[in-house]
């Protein structure tokens, strides 16, 4: 499956913004589907994570009651709403794919990855 993130840009604090990715391949829907972030000088961190069949949902911490991962597997893409963001969420988010069964928040169970996309918080 190939993976394609879009939707990032500049956004003032206390904005919002929706990220998409889509997927290429007839076989989307049985990839669960992580985002992921990296900000400069960072390691990519776990973000949010959507089952395959998007009846589950996982965040970090810092995402929870701001952030929304949703998926239409009919379009072949996944949406990570993302609100009341603050200057710490700038990073590139990337999107990944994986078949490993369960919870997963390290890059290292995902193995496909979209480009990323960029998003700045700043006033």
């Amino acid at each position: 499956v190939q993976l394609q993130a879009s939707g990032g840009g500049l956004v003032q604090p206390g904005g919002s913004l929706r990220l998409s990715c889509a997927a290429s391949g007839r076989t989307f829907r049985n990839y669960a589907i992580g985002w992921f972030r990296q900000a400069p000088g960072k390691e990519r961190e776990f973000v949010a994570r959507i089952s395959r069949d998007g009846g589950g949902t996982y965040y970090t911490d810092s995402a929870v009651g701001r952030f929304a991962i949703s998926r239409n597997n009919a379009e072949n893409t996944v949406y990570l709403q993302m609100n009341s963001l603050k200057p710490e969420d700038a990073a590139i988010y990337y999107c990944a794919a994986t078949t490993v069964v369960g919870i997963r928040t390290q890059a290292h169970d995902y193995f496909y990855w979209g480009q990323g996309t960029l998003v700045t918080v700043s006033s």
